[in-house]
């Protein structure tokens, strides 16, 4: 154990004990996903710094505290990245927090999500005790799936010391196209492309604009963008346009006083939502946002209906349901993971459902 470890260790040893609640929190950019967070304040930005970084094996390990943009700064040195594009919402946005939160960026639906990228973590847990799973190298597979829980659990199954993830070489060349397209057309067009051989790495419909970004070898971007016609976007246009979707910065995201914003994640091929409000469509229909004053459980109700699940990602009542309600074999499942790794239930309490 380091001194950090060993401190930190005593502390959660004293909230069992106390039968105090914790609240694990770095650089809190992420504060407003998931129910409000409740219990005595645990900074975690102390245990920062970079553990090992081998570009040739394209894995990096990271002490979570570790600022995201201090990370991708490193890797840009190295024409590497996290493909997963993992959103900041804001300067003090931590590696820790970008793995607890688990929410990835446009490049999502190509690249994969943010526990795919996640090869093995060091967390301490609610018992104090320092655990090890995974590995720093992509063909141990030793713990992987375990690892994987981590990512979006926002804190609640432990601390996260140490994460080792993978990275990847940054594409040769990228190219963004714009499309006029109405929803259902935008819908209809991206799921024939995206069954085609074509290199897809990020799609952004509002408003009656459809944006693709291309992404891969110089000759097979400008053949792809040669097939599939649309306007090209300037580079530097095109790059503002994919990092304010990425920090949510784009007009349609911004809410007036009293709206909130849905994310639901659904079948690519789900017609419209046909919900009131402004609609949002991104990873090539299997991620929709939904902007406006919609009733609560009509989303939740029309995510079920499509076969996806809703989340109230920004404003609303944090107290009540934010998450799709679970089904009864699901919320067992939940129960039993928090309990094996939290058994006192000291670490984030209720921040996905009330009594876990």
């Amino acid at each position: 154990m380091t001194a950090i470890e060993h401190e930190w260790a005593e502390r959660v040893r004293a909230a069992v004990a106390d039968k105090r609640a914790l609240c694990l929190r770095a650089g809190g950019t992420k504060d407003f996903y998931g129910r409000a967070p409740a219990g005595e304040r645990f900074d975690l930005r102390a245990n920062a710094g970079v553990v090992s970084y081998e570009p040739t094996e394209l894995v990096v390990t990271v002490r979570g505290g570790t600022p995201l943009a201090e990370l991708e700064a490193l890797l840009a040195g190295q024409n590497q990245f996290l493909a997963c594009e993992p959103p900041h919402f804001g300067a003090a946005a931590t590696v820790g927090g970008a793995v607890a939160a688990g929410l990835a960026g446009p490049r999502r639906a190509s690249a994969g999500a943010v526990r795919d990228f996640v090869l093995g973590v060091k967390i301490l847990d609610g018992r104090g005790e320092v655990l090890n799973f995974g590995g720093r190298v992509m063909k141990n597979v030793a713990g992987y799936d375990l690892s994987r829980l981590i990512a979006g659990s926002l804190g609640t199954l432990g601390i996260l010391l140490e994460v080792s993830l993978k990275v990847l070489p940054r594409p040769v060349a990228e190219r963004t196209l714009r499309f006029a397209l109405d929803e259902a057309d935008a819908l209809a067009r991206i799921n024939e492309w995206g069954g085609q051989p074509l290199p897809l790495s990020a799609s952004w419909w509002c408003e009656g604009g459809l944006h693709l970004r291309l992404s891969g070898a110089e000759a097979a971007v400008r053949a792809a963008a040669g097939r599939l016609g649309g306007e090209t976007v300037d580079a530097a246009a095109a790059a503002a346009l994919w990092q304010d979707v990425r920090e949510q910065r784009a007009g349609p995201f911004r809410l007036a006083a009293g709206e909130t914003l849905w994310r639901l994640a659904l079948p690519s091929t789900a017609p419209a939502l046909a919900l009131p409000g402004r609609q949002l469509i991104e990873w090539g229909g299997g991620l929709r946002w939904l902007a406006g004053t919609p009733e609560p459980a009509a989303v939740h109700a029309r995510a079920a209906a499509l076969g996806g699940h809703a989340t109230c990602f920004r404003g609303g009542d944090r107290g009540g349901a934010v998450f799709q309600p679970l089904s009864a074999p699901l919320a067992v499942i939940h129960r039993r993971l928090k309990h094996a790794f939290d058994p006192a239930g000291v670490f984030n309490p209720g921040r996905f459902y009330e009594d876990f």
